[in-house]
């Protein structure tokens, strides 16, 4: 059997087809995508609903990255519901409530709801148990799968790739169980690595960090460049809480350090990291958080108030005895890793920084459970427990860390802070604040909104955290400027270390990805290169119509900045 009839012929389930693939050491495809994060399940989608052949390669066994793997409720924009988002991102998300109706012992009133919110999150209007969007997603490609038309191969992750001029060839990747090699061959290969690895395989030229102002003249760009400037990355976890109950967890091995550590970033922290007190993102002043375990209703979210802020189950939504306690996810200053760039890092320093990072996430559930203070002069929730089921680890941690920031491609067109950054805009246009609009690009793939959005980072930089008005995706980002048949798919397309921090999270991720995968099918029945489509008229306006007909919303209509 050749290698293409092998492929029209495995599928019978995402395991089952991984298990058969177990001794195939090559295979084919239209479209590889590596990667299956937010921006690499949705890739696949794109690619298969437009007749591709498509194989997707995850490291980890959940599909969905952010969503899933990384344990992360849904950042999403406040016109959700209605704007702002593909349709086959909205239809994941009535997925996600259906489930919920379907499965769960929700209490009448939360069953009646159009917009019902499991966790009852102020972070999102979904937030959620990341087993339900693995049980969604896996579903929503299982057509696919039993047709053959697309193969999943779990537990891979790249390890070397093959190119011919500015034609990437071949991808290697390695099961992490059995130690074996697959090599895929690909018309088109998109890379949806949390940390753009497949660019350095292919030679894609990319960058990495901190632009300076001098390259971008972007008003909050570092002064000089520091390619190791990455924001922090978090390991999150769940827990909930029983009264009553002792559920500490063994003291983690580097707890002593990180009880008495003070960050040492630019403008200053106001004290220990593990401390209710930490900076205000926007204005940067101290402000004191706390948390208040299973409040019950409340009427208003309060920001300073964690518990709330992340939880993904609230009990109230369930018939009475179906949950013992909320569930809340932590995601919060406090648990944020900046001890190093894990962009940039060797692989030995990369397995280095993940344990450190793990150990802050442990330290900061032992400093919670032991010596945090309460508002009752108490210190420490004994009841606050792990949970491990939750993420699905023996840790208790995601499968992955939460990545913020990528390798980022070289392309055709780099967004700037001056294109959606509202202060820029302003200051550009003399227009005021309830007037002034992002840039407006003629090759538009989509659209996207949120804050600029930057976490403290590696290279000692405290939050970047700025207004910033409803954007597009330019096409021209999604271009290298070299590399004919590589595509980026998630937060490695051409932005900078400022516009990534807007154009990052889950909604556009996909978005990104969903627009590239039609982007590699189009250009494969066409036989014209992705840059081809752009730069010649009736083809980008011929393309933008294929995406509307999918689904994809191109422009704003004028709402205010965030």
């Amino acid at each position: 059997m050749n290698r293409r009839n092998f492929l029209r012929n495995c599928g019978t389930g995402l395991l089952a087809a991984s298990d058969l693939l177990a001794k195939a050491s090559e295979l084919e495809c239209d479209v590889a995508v590596i990667g299956g994060g937010t921006g690499g399940f949705a890739a696949a989608l794109g690619a298969l609903r437009n007749g591709m052949r498509v194989i997707l390669t995850e490291e980890t066994d959940w599909l969905g990255g952010q969503l899933t793997a990384q344990a992360v409720p849904p950042d999403e924009n406040p016109w959700i519901e209605e704007f702002g988002c593909t349709r086959s991102y909205r239809q994941y998300r009535d997925s996600v409530r259906e489930y919920y109706r379907r499965n769960y012992p929700l209490t009448d009133s939360a069953r009646s709801r159009v917009d019902l919110n499991p966790g009852n999150g102020s972070v999102s209007r979904l937030t959620h148990e990341f087993r339900v969007s693995v049980a969604v997603l896996e579903s929503t490609l299982a057509p696919w799968v039993s047709s053959g038309q697309l193969v999943v191969l779990s537990g891979h992750a790249p390890e070397s790739a093959t190119r011919q001029g500015d034609r990437v060839t071949s991808v290697a990747v390695r099961d992490s169980r059995s130690g074996r090699t697959k090599t895929l061959t690909a018309a088109y290969f998109l890379d949806a690595t949390e940390l753009g690895e497949l660019l350095p395989l292919t030679g894609t030229e990319f960058v990495t960090g901190a632009e300076s102002r001098h390259e971008t003249g972007e008003l909050h760009a570092a002064t000089e460049a520091q390619p190791a400037n990455s924001q922090s990355f978090t390991y999150c976890f769940a827990m909930d809480y029983l009264e009553g109950e002792d559920h500490v967890t063994e003291r983690p091995d580097d707890y002593a350090f990180w009880r008495d550590y003070v960050p040492r970033l630019a403008p200053a922290w106001p004290g220990k990291l593990l401390s209710w007190t930490y900076c205000e993102p926007q204005s940067l002043q101290p402000v004191r958080g706390y948390i208040e375990p299973n409040p019950g209703p409340i009427k208003e979210f309060d920001d300073l108030e964690l518990w709330t802020y992340r939880r993904i189950a609230d009990r109230g939504n369930f018939i009475a005895g179906a949950y013992r306690s909320d569930i809340t996810l932590v995601n919060w200053p406090q648990n944020d890793f900046w001890l190093g760039d894990l962009v940039t890092a060797t692989p030995e320093k990369k397995k280095e920084l993940l344990r450190s990072a793990k150990q802050l996430s442990l330290s900061l559930l032992y400093w919670m459970q032991t010596e945090a203070p309460r508002k009752n002069g108490k210190q420490g929730w004994k009841g606050l427990r792990l949970r491990r089921d939750v993420t699905g680890t023996e840790d208790g941690l995601g499968r992955q860390p939460y990545i913020r920031e990528s390798r980022r491609i070289l392309a055709e067109f780099t967004v700037l802070e001056k294109h959606v950054g509202t202060e820029m805009r302003m200051k550009m246009s003399g227009k005021p604040h309830d007037e002034v609009v992002a840039e407006r690009f003629p090759d538009s793939v989509g659209v996207g909104a949120y804050r600029i959005d930057l976490h403290p980072s590696a290279g000692g930089t405290n939050y970047i955290d700025i207004s910033s008005l409803p954007y597009q995706i330019p096409l021209g980002a999604l271009i290298p400027r070299r590399v004919e048949n590589l595509l980026p798919a998630c937060k490695n397309l051409g932005v900078t270390h400022i516009t990534n921090g807007c154009y990052r999270l889950h909604p556009v991720e996909w978005s990104i990805g969903e627009a590239a995968g039609i982007l590699a099918g189009r250009a494969v029945q066409l036989r014209r290169p992705p840059r081809a489509i752009r730069n010649d008229g009736k083809l980008l306006a011929d393309f933008q119509q294929l995406l509307v007909s999918q689904g994809f919303e191109l422009e704003w209509p004028q709402i205010r900045p965030l």
